[in-house]
């Protein structure tokens, strides 16, 4: 992944006894109290870092999950803050809500260097609010606890929230260095990529790749199709899906993207072969059909393995690569085999492969792979997609002034 934390000298150099609030992405999975996978938190302490080693003193802010606008226990930041303090090699002292009288302290008892996380920021209704002057009313309240602001939370800039988006309006702000390298990563996949150019998406649905597939589409050499969504492609070709995941609504677009594919010189490439159960997560039953023979009582949890050989050829000559989305229930040993295939192959890709964060980040931690064999581990599935749609993301065009 790449590794550095991106901010100017001169900034470094101004925030010496500065309060900075740092907007970091540590929505990380939680069994209970026990993080599960902690890569987000990875990622966002080399800023964190460089502000603390300049002297700053440091206030992070992130979301975890989705409370409903108030606290709730099962979301507290409390277990990440123990984690950050650990890759920090430095106490990091916690808030117990997000900009009332714990954070107040909590800032204010904060010394040069040192690093406060305060409590999960959507726990106040004002951090997503659909209406202008709330929303502004609570980046009003964290912008207090600061004299600078670093956006560094790449998995939300595609959120016009009040701790991404209204707060660099009211502080001095600078792009941290996470949210840099993940800019200057997908630049390099929108703007004249080195081909071959291969994309890879898979997932449970079209409908959440229909953006992508219809910018990429006029960028693209190849797209290799898996997961649930390819259930939804084999139907448009008129071939039985049997009870696998299936947008009924989505059939004739795709049917529209084969043919503009088939117009631009674009090779959509699809599984001929399938992993199939009897039901979901039932392993016993798992066996290998191919693609166009499903049975009508079966549904499809994975490529086969005839597929997964056949997408590792079409990204062996690969310059640069896109993968977002599993090939399927990579959670479970029998469907696995399909996404380890692929994440295996990008590994060997002779140029820049990017792992498009969300749940095929997760898959590369799952499957053990070395995250240093890949070119770029993405932290924003989500801000990922909307950039490869085209869209402008409000966290970033904020900072841009």
């Amino acid at each position: 992944m790449t590794d550095f934390n991106g901010l100017a000298p001169e900034f470094l150099q101004s925030v010496r006894g500065k309060r900075v609030l740092v907007r970091s992405d540590l929505n990380v999975p939680l069994d209970g109290t026990r993080i599960t996978d902690d890569g987000r938190i990875r990622a966002s302490v080399p800023t964190i870092k460089a502000l603390a080693d300049a002297g700053a003193r440091v206030v992070v802010t992130a979301h975890l999950g989705r409370p409903k606008g108030e606290p709730d226990p099962a979301y507290s930041l409390a277990p990440v803050a123990a984690r950050l303090g650990d890759l920090l090699g430095a106490p990091v002292a916690f808030a117990g809500d997000t900009v009332g009288a714990s954070a107040q302290e909590t800032v204010a008892a904060l010394a040069d260097g040192q690093v406060a996380l305060l409590e999960n920021v959507r726990f106040n209704p004002g951090e997503t609010s659909k209406d202008d002057a709330e929303r502004g009313a609570f980046a009003d309240q964290l912008a207090a606890l600061a004299d600078a602001f670093v956006s560094d939370g790449f998995g939300v800039v595609h959120r016009k929230q009040a701790s991404v988006y209204d707060v660099a309006q009211r502080l001095p702000h600078a792009m941290g260095g996470l949210v840099a390298a993940e800019v200057a990563v997908l630049r390099r996949l929108t703007v004249d990529p080195e081909r071959p150019y291969v994309v890879v998406l898979g997932g449970s649905k079209v409908s959440d790749k229909l953006g992508v597939i219809d910018n990429l589409l006029g960028k693209a050499d190849k797209l290799l199709i898996g997961g649930g969504m390819v259930f939804t492609f084999l139907k448009a070709d008129g071939h039985e899906v049997g009870k696998s995941l299936l947008e009924e609504d989505q059939l004739d677009t795709v049917r529209a993207y084969r043919a503009r594919a088939e117009e631009l010189g674009v090779e959509i490439v699809l599984p001929t072969d399938i992993v199939v159960a009897d039901s979901f997560g039932d392993q016993a039953s798992a066996r290998v059909v191919a693609a166009d023979a499903i049975p009508a009582d079966s549904l499809g949890l994975d490529i086969g393995p005839e597929s997964g050989a056949a997408f590792a050829a079409a990204l062996a000559d690969a310059r640069t690569v896109f993968w977002n989305g599993p090939m399927g229930v990579f959670e479970q040993p029998a469907f696995a085999e399909g996404t380890r295939a692929v994440a295996e192959a990008l590994t060997k890709v002779d140029g820049l492969s990017v792992v498009g964060g969300g749940d095929s980040a997760a898959a590369v931690r799952t499957l053990g792979f070395d995250e240093a064999a890949f070119g770029h581990i993405s932290t924003g599935g989500g801000a990922s997609l909307e950039y490869l749609e085209g869209k402008e993301l409000p966290g970033i065009t904020v900072l841009e002034d």
